[in-house]
């Protein structure tokens, strides 16, 4: 009886999988990303604007108190004055400039300090690169943001808890309006996280293109419904708890179901990182002087 001679390649261990290989180097590139994100000097402007909601609703809060000594009751703030707050001031002014801050930076931060072509020369494709920063760029944001969310919602009951106590407002949370506002600042990071990191890519100076993405955000009322769909915040809104009253100018249109409204911003987001990776895939280093 012949045997066949075993060899050392008989238990040499098998290649890893290049899915796998490049699922590592994104996690490695997003954990890196993410303390630049948070802890360089690029993150205070992110950070400010995270606290000024918190910072506004601890200013209601403190005149609640005030307003308890004087009158004996505060007014407490109603939930039609929340969503409405958050709506214009934390969704279209601090969440999408802090997405303006953290997103257009992830390329061009990396051009003005000159240090992109570390990048570059690294044995990783250009799109586990895009999608490491990306998802660096979501997660803190996004966390930031839900953070800030979450304790300006538990601010507004500050009143109520005064005029009726603990227990009134423990019965008052409405556990399902808070988790809206999650799901919308979520969804609102990754949306404009995703128009940002393109602009970022594609424009050599994006302030221009930021200020049109702006004012076309801010005029969705007054555009007809062909048009509506064409903006990030048309989608976030039939995600709020409450509607908004936009005032007798607004056009009326019949607003998009919550499942349209998820698929729709996860499928245009995808798609823009899908345009940065093709972008950066061809980008050529051109430090400027």
């Amino acid at each position: 009886m012949s045997s066949t001679p075993m060899t050392d390649a008989a238990f040499a261990p098998s290649a890893p999988h290049p899915l796998s290989v490049r699922a590592r180097q994104a996690r490695a590139i997003a954990a890196l990303e993410i303390r630049k994100s948070l802890l360089g000097r690029r993150a205070l402007v992110v950070y400010l604007l995270a606290l000024a909601p918190v910072g506004l609703m601890a200013l209601g809060a403190v005149g609640a108190v005030l307003e308890s000594r004087v009158t004996g009751r505060p007014e407490p703030l109603t939930a039609d004055v929340y969503s409405a707050m958050f709506q214009v001031f934390i969704l279209r002014w601090c969440i999408f400039f802090g997405c303006a801050a953290v997103f257009m930076n992830l390329f061009r931060g990396e051009v003005i300090d000159r240090s992109l072509h570390h990048y570059f020369l690294a044995p990783v494709r250009r799109e586990v690169l895009v999608a490491g920063k990306y998802g660096a760029g979501l997660l803190g944001a996004a966390t930031l943001f839900c953070w800030a969310t979450l304790i300006s919602w538990l601010l507004s009951y500050v009143p109520l808890a005064i005029d009726g106590g603990v227990a009134q407002v423990v019965a008052s949370l409405r556990w399902d309006h808070l988790l809206s506002y999650l799901l919308v600042t979520a969804l609102a990071v990754m949306g404009y996280g995703a128009l940002f990191l393109v602009i970022g890519v594609q424009f050599r100076n994006p302030i221009l293109p930021a200020l049109v993405i702006l004012a076309w955000e801010s005029i969705v009322f007054l555009l007809p419904p062909g048009l509506k769909h064409l903006s990030v915040v048309h989608y976030l809104e039939a995600l709020m708890p409450l509607p908004m009253d936009e005032g007798p100018f607004a056009i009326v249109s019949e607003p998009a179901s919550p499942v349209v409204a998820i698929a729709g911003l996860t499928l245009f987001s995808a798609a823009l990182v899908l345009f940065a990776a093709r972008k950066v895939r061809a980008m050529e280093i051109s430090y400027p002087t």
